[in-house]
């Protein structure tokens, strides 16, 4: 386990930390397209690390092990397989690093992600194929985190494997699914945020979210999300254009490959939207694909609109994309 007293989340809202990828590439460091996580870790840990700390430096509450990519059919296309243990538990320490030990309040959350792409609800496979899976990457990131985050789900039964898994490390558990873009508040799977609760019916879920989707889908979605009665309720946006409903990380396509980023989401225009979730009921904030430290201290002045925390945001890059 870690070598940290347990931490308690404070009453008020709580701030998330931005995106990993896309900031990886704002800072130059050249990712793969499938192993973007692998790759970072084992070419770039200095700069894992300095990006985890210009979140917290920025404000964040928490932040999330680079994880995301991390997934054990895309590192045998590259031959690495053999290094998932190695590279969940390097991306858990270099996160504790950026979080200073024992001697800070920070969350660390261990990303669990989508096993056959994102934002596919069509890709996900069968509970009883993907359960294991998310119990190996569970097992091995528990120890090291203080809640684990199944993320960017994009169908009930893709959050309720993960969930599954992760819930039987007895970590704490949060949800966060990816929405559709008709910005409906629905998931990408067509199914409603009330369906894709009740499918985590009977399992110690605490928080539940929506994340790497438009921002106005988060607003729609809000009053559903607080309508579940979790404990922690919330959204993370990131600042794609719209995703085509077959688009592929890898595929051939126009459509395929990386994603362009909006121009209307720098940190103002974000956090406006983060107001409204906030207004709605959200106790949960932060930023996913596009969102930078920038972003983050936008987020943390509203949560703490005097700074009463004693935290002075400290963002280090340009604050447009």
């Amino acid at each position: 386990m870690r070598n940290r007293p347990a931490l308690e989340l404070p009453r008020r809202p709580v701030v998330l930390d931005g995106g990993m990828g896309r900031e990886l590439r704002f800072r130059n460091v050249p990712v793969p397209e499938t192993i973007w996580s692998a790759h970072a870790l084992l070419a770039a840990p200095d700069t894992v690390v300095e990006i985890h700390r210009d979140f917290i430096a920025a404000g964040a509450d928490i932040i999330t092990t680079n994880t995301y990519g991390v997934i054990r059919a895309d590192l045998e296309t590259e031959g690495i397989a053999h290094r998932f243990d190695e590279l969940n538990r390097l991306a858990c320490r270099l996160a504790a690093e950026a979080a200073g030990g024992a001697e800070t309040s920070v969350w660390i959350a261990g990303s669990l992600p989508p096993l056959q792409g994102s934002y596919r609800p069509d890709r996900v496979g069968s509970f009883e194929e993907i359960v294991p899976l998310y119990r190996e990457q569970a097992a091995l990131l528990a120890p090291h985190v203080d809640l684990l985050l199944c993320e960017t789900m994009s169908s009930a039964a893709e959050a309720r494997a993960a969930a599954v898994a992760a819930c039987e490390t007895g970590r704490p558990v949060w949800v966060s699914w990816t929405l559709h873009e008709d910005r409906s508040g629905r998931l990408r799977s067509g199914e409603t945020i009330d369906a894709a609760v009740d499918a985590l019916a009977g399992l110690p879920v605490t928080g539940l979210l929506a994340n790497c989707c438009a921002p106005e889908s988060i607003t729609a979605a809000m009053p559903m999300l607080v309508r579940s009665g979790a404990s922690r309720i919330g959204g993370y946006a990131n600042t794609f254009l719209p995703v085509p409903e077959d688009w592929s990380l890898d595929g051939p396509g126009e459509a395929d490959g990386l994603l362009a980023l909006r121009d209307d989401l720098g940190p103002e225009a974000y956090a406006r939207h983060a107001e409204r979730w906030l207004a709605a009921g959200a106790s949960v904030v932060g930023g996913c694909c596009g969102t930078r430290p920038s972003h983050i201290a936008r987020l943390h002045a509203l949560v703490h609109p005097a700074g009463e925390n004693g935290r002075k945001p400290e963002p280090t890059e340009n604050a447009n994309p």
